[in-house]
């Protein structure tokens, strides 16, 4: 595959030891820049990080990392919502247990659910309810969290913006397309394809392996990484951990639709070149678990979801 140097979609890696780096906001500030985001005064920009649960704060974006592009953003005169949409309860209980509440303050910022569902109709013929407040936003920042995970093998910055879809219908939509084969990952392209993606900024400092998307546990990569395209930021991790399309189930998907940024030939890198970092003993899980919840799975999870609300 020829594809000119200057056609390529830049991906940036930054090496960043430690969550407390004195270099954590330069780093954020050069993957942008080396990438060639550009954002303008008064520019509504939704923060979208992980906040997938309360759990296991591993599980989610690290709140230094959310809150040095927020500081970014802010020198940059933007308008910032930071948001998620937890499937089970609220982005504001997540974001004061992971201990990002009190720096967003510092900012005159607080963490916002994403709702107003807004009916996205499905190249299969089903529907899913995703956010108003997503689709509405001038761009869209995605600030995912590299794990793994036991239904998708790894996960980065195309499945986090699955985050887009209200509530508990992502629980939902595991039950109603997880049996049919296909449908889970052509869902979560559908619903990147529908938002406003800018950037894309991985926290891949401390990843997440052995299991997921709630429960591994650390592992020690020191990257951070950006592309202004999810899907060859996604690629270049794919790549890094030795992995092929045909394990990775959003990596095949867009490979079918021929998506750019799902060859390794759209890629050029900026900053740091992949060869820096050490992956080796990074672990995947080796069995994956059906994609589609149980009834009772969900109706459990939706009661446990309304009672942690007024806790």
């Amino acid at each position: 595959m020829s594809i000119k140097e200057s056609a390529k979609e830049p991906v940036a890696y930054f090496r960043i030891l430690e969550y407390e780096s004195t270099f954590l906001d330069t780093a954020v500030a050069m993957i942008l820049e080396e990438c060639g985001l550009k954002v303008k005064s008064g520019t509504k920009v939704l923060v979208k990080p992980n906040l997938v649960s309360s759990k296991n704060p591993l599980a989610c974006t690290h709140p230094n990392v959310t809150l040095s592009l927020c500081r970014y953003l802010k020198d940059c005169g933007a308008q910032i919502t930071v948001a998620d949409s937890p499937g089970y309860g609220s982005a504001a209980q997540v974001s004061k247990a992971i201990g990002m509440t009190t720096g967003l303050a510092e900012l005159g910022l607080k963490p916002k659910g994403l709702g107003k569902p807004v009916k996205l109709e499905l190249s299969f013929g089903k529907s899913i309810g995703i956010s108003r407040d997503a689709l509405e936003t001038d761009m869209i920042i995605n600030v995912p969290k590299l794990k793994a995970h036991s239904q998708f093998m790894v996960t980065g910055a195309v499945k986090n913006l699955f985050g887009t879809v209200v509530g508990f219908r992502k629980a939902l939509a595991h039950t109603r397309f997880g049996e049919n084969p296909g449908f889970m990952e052509k869902m979560i392209i559908e619903v990147n394809k529908a938002m406003p993606v800018s950037f894309n900024l991985m926290d891949a400092i401390y990843p997440m392996h052995k299991t997921g998307p709630i429960s591994g546990k650390p592992y020690t990569m020191s990257l951070l990484a950006g592309s202004c395209n999810q899907y060859a930021l996604d690629t270049s991790i794919y790549m890094l951990l030795g992995l092929s399309p045909n394990k990775i189930l959003l990596w095949k998907e867009s490979a079918r639709q021929k998506i750019f940024g799902y060859h390794p030939d759209h890629i050029k890198y900026v900053i740091e070149p992949p060869d820096n970092f050490d992956t080796t003993d990074f672990i995947i899980p080796e069995k994956l678990s059906p994609m589609e919840f149980e009834a009772v799975r969900f109706v459990k999870g939706r009661l446990k979801s309304v009672f942690s609300r007024f806790i």
